[in-house]
């Protein structure tokens, strides 16, 4: 409460001297939110978006700040050491020879025929063949183990026709992971036709890629053709694309595991905010100051949003950005319906306000909420870009908006809790204030 009546102290010249208002009303200033907003600030136009690394050395950088990231979000040193690990492993591929091909499906190859293979695929690079057991039929997970994902190429051997498993094996393969398809079609029906199904049922079949194979031995080299031209052609690019490819996916995983420690602390942030803000809206007596409580309280989010997704953005440029975020929820209404949806969980009414602005205080704190959140999904999205691109913010703020008010929503009950744990300590604050009166 006292950090409120420090962040409105400043708002009493500015009302007086502005606007001259006399009384008011909850609802009047209900509507007038969109002051607090457009307070925020002036923004810079542009953008400078993060080049994508092309190199295993790049790669390797991003990693390694992500590293340090962690540090500053994560206490665990398990954690930590099994992170640092993870990319050491990776990097030390660096120094392996040859290629390493995976070889899948639902059955198996005799003997004989993984002999033919490894001769028909000979190269000028020395081949290691990774033979997979028969995939499973059914699986709760469908996904793939390194082995397998982290190889040069893979070669997926099927024998029609195509079965729902092998349709989900093939969909759960990374999309940037080099697939070769052995068809065998041998005699159950003319190849052409297997292949024309198999493209009908399979969208992301590639048909420049599909092996057509009779099941015979004498028939496998020619079969591998393809496949063989293209090792000899791209075998020298391969494992260092195979390792950018690899770093590049555990760039994601982390930045996924990221993102759930900063929401953490983001939440405990959300929470903070929202209250200072309706504290300072309960507290002010006049629209004006609602608006400065609103605007500076948020203000102080930003900053702290920043530092937690490590953002270099400026605090004009943050300001900016929440603007039209603000300006958005205040068109879509997401005042309108928080202030009926509290009245109708409270039922409100005269006799029970603490004060005349408890409607509009938790209002407020919700508005605050929403905007946080599609603030939080901005920052997120935006990891890397040095400065924001404002008209395609602005342009994207409905929906950034709508996306955060339905994931509030779906968390109303507990907003609501917490407005009742807020105002229990709004009432037993009262008699304190009195006592000092």
């Amino acid at each position: 409460m006292r950090q409120a009546l420090l962040l409105s102290a400043g708002g009493v010249v500015v009302d007086v001297a502005v606007h001259g208002l006399q009384g008011g009303g909850s609802w009047l200033g209900l509507g007038a939110l969109a002051g607090g907003w457009i307070w925020l600030a002036r923004g810079q136009r542009g953008r400078s978006l993060p080049l994508c690394p092309k190199t295993v050395e790049s790669w390797s950088d991003r990693c390694q700040s992500l590293l340090a990231e962690f540090v500053q979000l994560d206490s665990n040193p398990e954690s930590q050491e099994s992170r640092s690990t993870a990319l050491q492993e990776l990097l030390s591929a660096q120094e392996r020879m040859g290629l390493r091909l995976a070889l899948v499906g639902s059955g198996k190859l005799p003997d004989d025929h993984l002999c033919g293979l490894q001769v028909a695929l000979r190269g000028p690079l020395p081949l290691q063949l990774v033979v997979s057991d028969p995939l499973p039929t059914n699986s709760s997970r469908w996904q793939w183990s390194g082995a397998f994902a982290s190889s040069d190429a893979l070669v997926f051997h099927l024998q029609p026709p195509l079965m729902a498993a092998d349709l989900r094996w093939l969909e759960a393969l990374p999309g940037d992971l080099p697939l070769w398809v052995l068809l065998e079609a041998n005699d159950q029906g003319s190849p052409d036709a297997w292949l024309t199904d198999l493209c009908s049922q399979w969208p992301g079949a590639r048909p420049e890629r599909i092996l057509l194979w009779n099941g015979e031995s004498e028939a496998l080299a020619c079969s591998l053709a393809p496949l063989a031209q293209w090792l000899a052609k791209e075998g020298k690019q391969l494992p260092q694309s195979t390792l950018c490819r690899c770093l590049e996916h555990l760039h994601g995983r982390w930045q996924a595991d990221l993102e759930r420690l900063r929401r953490v602390k983001w939440r405990q942030l959300q929470r903070r905010t929202q209250w200072l803000v309706a504290a300072g809206v309960l507290v002010t007596p006049s629209l004006s100051l609602d608006l400065l409580v609103l605007s500076a309280a948020n203000g102080l989010m930003l900053r702290e949003m920043a530092g937690l997704w490590n953002c270099p953005w400026t605090l004009e440029q943050l300001k900016t950005a929440a603007l039209h975020l603000g300006k958005a929820a205040l068109a879509m209404g997401v005042v309108e319906w928080s202030s009926q949806a509290v009245a109708g969980a409270f039922k409100l009414h005269g006799g029970t306000w603490l004060v005349g602005g408890t409607l509009q205080a938790l209002s407020a704190a919700y508005l605050t909420r929403v905007v946080g959140h599609a603030m939080a999904d901005l920052m997120a999205r935006s990891v890397g870009v040095s400065e924001p691109d404002l008209e395609a913010i602005k342009a994207e703020a409905p929906l950034l908006v709508a996306r955060a008010a339905e994931a509030e929503r779906l968390d109303w009950a507990a907003f609501l809790q917490e407005a009742r744990d807020w105002l229990m300590q709004q009432v037993q604050a009262q008699p304190l204030q009195n006592e000092g009166a």
